[in-house]
This record gives structure tokens, C-alpha cells and sequence, in this order.
């Protein structure tokens, strides 16, 4: 019971962090690009990596806290289901260049952000 409770505070902060920064990312860019869904699903692959591949693989944190981290933190703060919904959107208005560009940005990027988090982690392990 205590690990849903972990998952519980983890997700609701990871949540509130992805309504904060969504909205902030538009004060700088375009509104007509999910600019704010790409931000923190970036942020959330590199996070999750840099817990995983140093702070869990170095046995620098407990179970409970990995799980508040990963499962909570970070899922919280990522959105497929947003990132899925834009893109249906940008589908239905046409903007198949941007729903494109959209599908690819997500997908490689937070791919090199984790791939970015492992290695950084193997330089401070």
C-alpha cells in the first residue's frame, strides 16, 4: 500500500511540474505546435534516464524512491496521451507537415534525451 501512496505524491508533483511548464513554454514559443507536450516529455526522458541508468544503478537511492521518481515523478510530468491527442489534432486540421514533425520530435528526441541521460551517467558513475 505504501508504494501506491509513493506513485500517488511522485505523480501529482511530476503533474503539476507538466502543467507549469507546458503553459511556460508558450510564453517563448508558438502556440500553433505542442511545443509545451515535447518540453516535458524531453525533460522526463532525461530525468527518468538520469534516475535509472546513475542514481538506481549505482544503488545511490531505495526502491520506494525509484518508484516515486519513475512510476510517480515521471509519469506524471510525461504525456503520451496529450502528445497523441495533438497529433490527431494537427491531423484534422490539415497540418500533416506539423503532425510529421510532431510524431518524429517526440520520438527521436526523447530517445537522444535517455540516450543523453546514459551517458552522463556513466561519466559520474
Amino acid at each position: 500500500m505504501q508504494n501506491y501512496f509513493v506513485v500517488f505524491m511522485g505523480s501529482g508533483l511530476g503533474g503539476m511540474l507538466r502543467y507549469w511548464m507546458s503553459s511556460f513554454v508558450y510564453k517563448f514559443l508558438p502556440e500553433d505546435f505542442p511545443y509545451g507536450t515535447l518540453s516535458v516529455n524531453l525533460l522526463g526522458s532525461f530525468l527518468i534516464g538520469m534516475f535509472m541508468f546513475y542514481l538506481n544503478d549505482n544503488e545511490l537511492i531505495s526502491v520506494e524512491m525509484r518508484i516515486f521518481l519513475t512510476t510517480g515523478f515521471c509519469g506524471g510530468l510525461t504525456t503520451f496521451s496529450t502528445f497523441s491527442y495533438e497529433t490527431i489534432n494537427l491531423l484534422k486540421d490539415k497540418e500533416f507537415f506539423g503532425a510529421g514533425i510532431n510524431i518524429l520530435a517526440n520520438i527521436l528526441l526523447t530517445l537522444v534525451a535517455l540516450f543523453l541521460a546514459y551517458k552522463i551517467s556513466k561519466l559520474l558513475s
